[in-house]
């Protein structure tokens, strides 16, 4: 059974900084990219950054480029995502995700696998 969970999600004031981390079990992700989904009350889920399990290879959604960064470490099959000046709209439930040969698609509906979420609130 897959697992993904989530932790260090909490609460931040503006410019502040904040490490997800995600642990993956429950079967060998190669060939999957490793992602990071975002949902705001009343938004849909929106991609924030995805890491390939096998190559490293990275992708960021435009709001994050430069601000998040997106690792994995295959030894302890974890995911994490660094956040950087964090800003109010930053603000949402933050989603682990697992996607099969997922390349540069950005879709929610393409996800595999999901964890539980985690807030992240960024005061102003």
């Amino acid at each position: 059974q897959v697992q993904l969970v989530e932790s260090g999600g909490g609460y931040v004031q503006a410019g502040g900084s904040l490490r997800l981390s995600c642990a993956a079990s429950g079967r060998t992700f190669s060939g999957y990219r490793m992602d990071w989904f975002r949902q705001a009350p009343g938004k849909e889920r929106e991609f924030v950054a995805g890491v390939s399990w096998s190559s490293g290879r990275t992708y960021y959604a435009d709001a994050v480029k430069g601000r998040f960064t997106i690792s994995r470490d295959n030894i302890k099959n974890m995911v994490y995502l660094q956040m950087n000046s964090l800003k109010p709209e930053d603000t949402a439930v933050y989603y682990c995700a697992a996607t099969w040969r997922a390349a540069a698609s950005t879709l929610a509906s393409e996800v595999d696998y999901w964890g539980q979420g985690t807030q992240v609130t960024v005061s102003s």
